[in-house]
């Protein structure tokens, strides 16, 4: 068990998808580094999620303009003092590089694997509960058993990286926006904070990091201009119910 646990909660819809996707592309890495069918079988079911994600015409061009907009605001830092040039400069090559891929894939993301007949027929069963079992997709059956793991491990990745691209843009999105506001120690009275932003911010994330060992854990809820955090006692067999006592924690609020 870790010393802390951190709690996250976007503030835009578009920092929101990044979220869900990286949650999904860790469950393909998690079932993937398994041996059995279940396990792929939930690496299928979590690439299957991640094909329904883009369906979003214009999730695309989303990530794009995120790029873009990273790219513009490191660069405007290259000549403040303090900064360490050549990381910098790396770090813009490496952005540069998704960026021109993204643009290089004229087709739709994740387009080839809608249009598997394999894959079409799992994803149209997925939504029935039980309805990938055997003998529903026979041909499904088939594919889990007559091939080794190592077969199953190379095929499921070469699906997957369908998207190693735009995957690679939303991994370092979301480190830079995490590493751009250091954690703050701040104490919620009686269980509840509420802080305002600055509306002319990019204000992209909430974060609330907690000793792993206490009893509560936060409920946060924000827009562009503010953000409450109420820190909640868990209890699994009833309503939780807010903390009445001062709690300590760390905040990172992360605009870049």
């Amino acid at each position: 068990m870790t010393d802390s646990i951190i709690y996250e909660q976007p503030l835009n819809e578009r920092i929101r998808t990044f979220l869900r996707l990286e949650f999904l592309f860790s469950q393909v890495d998690n079932a993937m580094a398994g041996h059995s069918e279940y396990q792929h079988r939930q690496a299928i079911d979590s690439l299957l999620n991640i094909v329904s994600v883009f369906e979003r015409s214009d999730l695309k061009s989303e990530i794009i303009k995120e790029l873009e907009r990273l790219i513009a605001t490191l660069s405007a830092l290259e000549n403040s003092p303090g900064v360490d040039s050549k990381a910098l400069d790396d770090l813009l090559s490496e952005l540069d590089v998704v960026l021109d891929g993204l643009h290089a894939k004229k087709s739709a993301i994740g387009q080839s694997l809608r249009d598997n007949d394999f894959l079409y027929s799992i994803r149209q069963r997925s939504a029935i509960p039980g309805g990938t079992c055997d003998f529903d997709l026979p041909a499904y059956h088939f594919w889990l058993q007559h091939h080794d793991n190592v077969t199953r491990q190379q095929q499921i990745q070469t699906w997957l990286n369908t998207f190693s691209g735009i995957r690679a843009a939303i991994n370092t999105t979301l480190h830079l926006i995490r590493a751009s506001t250091d954690f703050k120690p701040i104490t919620a009275t009686a269980g509840f904070y509420q802080h305002s932003l600055d509306s002319s911010q990019p204000n992209q994330l909430i974060r609330v990091k907690l000793p792993s060992d206490v009893d509560y854990y936060p409920e946060i809820s924000g827009g562009k201009h503010r953000f409450t955090v109420r820190f909640l006692q868990f209890d699994i067999a009833q309503r939780a119910q807010q903390s009445e006592q001062d709690v300590s924690f760390s905040l990172s609020c992360c605009a870049m």
